[in-house]
């Protein structure tokens, strides 16, 4: 089963940039995307049909922001929305789909960049969405949990690190939110593989940022420990270019 997560700030926008004929090549079984920018009738579902994808869509009740999709080639056994908690499922952040015995969670992890009340919610959502992951592997305990963490767990992960300190997504409490999904049993998949440094997923839009690689890793495929013997491989698609991010790839057998 090859999973790939795209943040595709913007899915027209995407769209637009040939996003299906790269899809169409690539041909993931299970193919989850953040910050969609679209209610569900602005996406072309139809498109999508005729590669084959199934589509669900959790979309922002403020129209053009956030949103997460999930589009799979075998109908799942189970779709839920949200976390049944009201304050963040508005703002479309959280997607199940079940597939077999594997648990497949699509994630956006909202950005605390704008300032002191979205950092506050940022990490309230973080305390909401641990629990709802704990709760969750209790019930299904192979799970992949893909998506935009906004969040760079270690300095390798961030041009350098000793420029970003006080900056939101390398704050010590966000990091630490990370180690603590570690010590509860969830694993880095990208790192099983690679422990190469400037290996990142997200790129400013400024100062020519992706063109020199100063960038982040802050998209991830995380999953539980039972799963782990299932992993065979997990990439960062650095060359495929519709966003200010790329795709991660996690294959699980």
């Amino acid at each position: 089963m090859k999973i790939i997560s795209y943040n595709l700030n913007g899915i027209r926008s995407a769209m637009s940039k040939g996003l299906l004929d790269w899809l169409k090549a690539e041909r993931p079984d299970v193919f989850c995307i953040q910050e969609s920018k679209a209610q569900p009738e602005q996406i072309d579902i139809n498109a999508f049909q005729e590669l084959g994808y199934h589509s669900y869509i959790h979309s922002a009740e403020k129209k053009g922001y956030s949103g997460v999709a999930v589009f799979t080639l075998k109908e799942p056994d189970l779709v839920k929305v949200g976390m049944n908690h009201d304050r963040y499922d508005r703002e479309g952040r959280v997607l199940r789909v079940d597939l077999g015995d594997i648990t497949i969670v699509d994630v956006y992890v909202p950005s605390g960049t704008t300032g002191d009340i979205r950092q506050e919610f940022k990490m309230d959502f973080l305390d909401a969405f641990f629990g709802f992951l704990e709760r969750l592997k209790k019930e299904r305990p192979n799970i992949v949990v893909c998506g935009d963490f906004n969040i760079c767990h270690k300095p390798q992960d961030i041009n350098h690190p000793e420029n970003k300190q006080g900056v939101s997504g390398f704050l010590p409490e966000e990091r630490e939110w990370l180690d603590k999904l570690v010590e509860n049993g969830w694993v880095d998949s990208f790192r099983l593989f690679n422990q190469n440094p400037e290996e990142y997923s997200w790129w400013s839009y400024r100062f020519r940022a992706r063109e020199h690689n100063a960038g982040w890793r802050i998209d991830y495929h995380w999953v539980t420990e039972e799963l782990l013997p299932r992993v065979t491989d997990a990439r960062i698609l650095q060359q495929v270019v519709h966003s200010d991010h790329c795709p991660v790839e996690v294959i699980i057998s």
